[in-house]
């Protein structure tokens, strides 16, 4: 085993395409991604999505932040007990719905169709079905982002990146930059009793333009890692493998 590294943060996602949620712990559980993480899409003109037999569909069927990046100047918020989504922009509140009910789902719908309107190819539509997440891959993983990779990502761009760009569930501390590459193949342990294995590195695409603070697409930096690195990865999924909890401040142990 080598030195251990330490889980710095943990965030969620339920709505793809909408604002991370942090989480100070959370349970993992084998083949399965964070609870919740990627729960729900807003689709983008007709998708071909069947709740009856869900099926991983590419994002561009979705509202995304590689094409609208408006979405960033958003904060969503979703309540597990309610499934009450609330939607802030700024400081108003601007849709609240409960994503069980036709309802709520049509709430927070003709709020999109106003606010992503001209960007819209059909109506909008809350999806979701029991078990299935909208990730960018077809398995189910949680993504895992080395802070030191995002800290030399901002040494190449001369300017500051907020490492929500990516998008991550995990964010590591205290590994070496790119040091998750070296892992593909490999098992971590997180804390007492979670084990994952790294599947694969994350291509990046233009959804890391986009600042998460402000929605505005203010670096071009997929191109720039290109040019400069040879790559545009940045971060590595995992596929849990033993279950258990996890939290803020755990240890990351490589094994093998």
């Amino acid at each position: 085993m080598s030195e251990r590294a330490r889980l710095q943060a943990i965030y969620r996602y339920p709505v793809k395409g909408l604002s991370a949620e942090p989480l100070d712990r959370t349970r993992l559980e084998p083949g399965q991604t964070i609870v919740a993480d990627r729960r729900y899409a807003v689709e983008n003109g007709p998708s071909g999505f069947d709740p009856a037999a869900p099926s991983y569909l590419p994002k561009n069927r979705f509202l995304m932040l590689m094409r609208n990046e408006r979405l960033a100047r958003l904060e969503s918020r979703y309540d597990d007990a309610s499934d009450v989504l609330t939607i802030r922009d700024g400081s108003r509140e601007v849709a609240r719905g409960a994503l069980s009910t036709a309802a709520g789902r049509k709430t927070i719908e003709d709020f999109l169709a106003v606010f992503c309107a001209d960007e819209l190819r059909g109506p909008p539509r809350v999806l979701q079905a029991p078990g299935h997440s909208f990730s960018d891959v077809s398995r189910k993983v949680v993504s895992i982002i080395n802070l030191a990779s995002v800290a030399a990502v901002e040494t190449l761009a001369g300017a500051a990146v907020h490492p929500l760009r990516f998008r991550g569930n995990l964010y590591v501390a205290d590994w070496p930059a790119w040091h998750e590459f070296d892992l593909v193949g490999r098992e971590i342990a997180i804390g007492a009793t979670v084990r994952v294995k790294v599947r694969k590195r994350i291509e990046r695409c233009a959804a890391i333009d986009v600042d998460p603070d402000t929605g505005i697409r203010d670096l071009a930096l997929p191109r720039l890692m290109a040019q400069t690195l040879g790559h545009f990865d940045c971060g590595v999924y995992a596929e849990v493998t033993a279950t258990g909890e996890i939290a803020a401040g755990d240890a990351i142990t490589e094994i093998g």
